[in-house]
């Protein structure tokens, strides 16, 4: 009976991860949201992006900057940080990406301040409940929820339950003994991201995702044609069921029913966004169309 309430709990995790990403995700793929960083000031795209990613940590450095986000070469967040601090301060920073996030969302869902109002005591409760230890960009993002407008207020309690499972996705990585590149290596050999794109897209030379292909292959993750190989398959899915574990925590303060009640709520806005076609499908966060099965 526990185990099966574990993975119902699970189920739910993911299926909560499936109805807030896309709503986060705005903010990396809608134009104007694309271009704070050069409203700011910045050098392009990347410099904004890990500006406005890290942000809400402060003037983070680009060790801590790297560790935290998981997946990026090192030298691709130092080509943004610290320097992006010198022309425009984290508060800045903050202030622009919500304000955009939220503009991004009205021209989407121009009655999306209606629903708002009923999701946000859920996801307020959520967010509230869930533990900060060893979860440093929720933590940081948590600590954010408190904007006047409704639907920036919306976007930002997302934003904070998407950082969550991300940091719970990174403490299973290193659990499993994946790197970055390792990780992101085996999930282009798995078709969930782009195979073609995602190793610049993330920064990592072509030594040193070569390099990293070579580790799981001698771990019989891939073959010698870059494929996942059966055991491969199988990690890729160990790896998102352990998230979806950690990430069910997510959900405890609410009951199952309540559950899907936020879960309904939230289904008519990810379809407008997605009817929208402001995300790509492949898209290198990895994010499945909700209808794939």
């Amino acid at each position: 009976m526990e185990q099966s309430t574990q993975s119902s709990a699970a189920r739910q995790a993911r299926a909560l991860w499936l109805m807030t990403e896309p709503l986060h995700a705005v903010c990396y793929f809608d134009d104007d949201c694309r271009s704070l960083g050069r409203a700011l000031g910045l050098k392009g795209f990347w410099m904004g992006y890990f500006a406005s990613r890290t942000a809400p940590l402060g003037a983070v450095e680009p060790a801590a900057a790297t560790a935290v986000l998981g997946v990026f070469a090192p030298g691709m967040v130092a080509r943004a940080l610290p320097a992006a601090w010198s022309t425009a301060g984290p508060a800045h920073v903050l202030d622009e990406r919500g304000r955009r996030a939220a503009h991004a969302l009205r021209r989407i869902h121009p009655h999306l301040d209606r629903t708002a109002t009923e999701l946000l005591p859920l996801l307020q409760a959520i967010v509230d409940d869930a533990p900060a230890t060893a979860r440093p960009l929720f933590a940081a993002n948590r600590a954010l929820c408190d904007p006047a407008d409704p639907v920036e207020r919306l976007w930002q309690l997302a934003t904070a339950l998407r950082e969550f499972r991300g940091d719970a996705h990174l403490s299973v990585l290193a659990d499993r003994d994946v790197d970055g590149c390792e990780a992101l290596v085996l999930a282009a050999a798995s078709g969930l991201v782009p195979k073609d794109t995602i190793r610049e897209d993330r920064g990592w030379t072509e030594e040193e995702w070569a390099a990293a292909a070579d580790r799981l292959r001698a771990r019989d993750l891939v073959d010698a044609q870059g494929d996942a190989t059966a055991s491969g398959l199988c990690e890729r899915t160990r790896i998102e069921e352990e998230t979806d574990r950690l990430a069910a925590r997510l959900l405890r303060s609410l009951s199952p029913a309540q559950a899907d009640g936020l879960l309904g709520l939230l289904e008519p806005v990810v379809r407008r966004i997605l009817a929208a076609d402001v995300l790509p499908f492949p898209n290198p966060i990895g994010l499945p169309h909700p209808d794939t099965p």
